[in-house]
C-alpha cells in the first residue's frame, strides 16, 4: 500500500489520503529524494525501481524533481489538512510535493 502512495505521489504530486496513510509515507518519499540526490545516476535509478511500482515515477524523480529539489536539503513534502470523510469520519489530508 505504502509503495502504491509513494508512487502516485511521484507520478501526480499531490494526493488525497487519510492522515496515517500520510504520516507513514513522508518519511519514505524525503529518503528517497534525499538518497537519489546522494547516489549517482544508475545507482539511484536501480534503488528506485526496486520500491516504486511504476517505471515513469523513477523517472520523473530523477529528471524533474531532483533539478527542482538540488539547493533543498529537506523537506520536500507538505501534509495539509482537508477535513473529515463523510463515510466514516476518516481525516483527509492533502499530500504533495513542494
Amino acid at each position: 500500500m505504502l509503495r502504491n502512495l509513494a508512487t502516485s505521489i511521484i507520478l501526480y504530486e499531490k494526493v488525497k489520503t487519510t492522515a496515517p496513510k500520510a504520516k507513514l509515507v513522508k518519511p519514505i518519499i524525503e529518503k528517497m529524494i534525499t538518497q537519489s540526490k546522494k547516489q549517482s545516476l544508475p545507482v539511484a535509478m536501480k534503488a528506485l525501481g526496486s520500491y516504486l511500482t511504476d517505471k515513469n515515477a523513477s523517472k520523473k524523480l530523477i529528471r524533474e524533481l531532483l533539478e527542482r529539489y538540488k539547493d533543498r536539503n529537506s523537506g520536500y513534502v507538505r501534509i495539509t489538512q482537508l477535513g473529515f470523510r463523510a463515510g466514516d469520519a476518516a481525516s483527509v489530508v492533502q499530500i504533495e510535493l513542494i
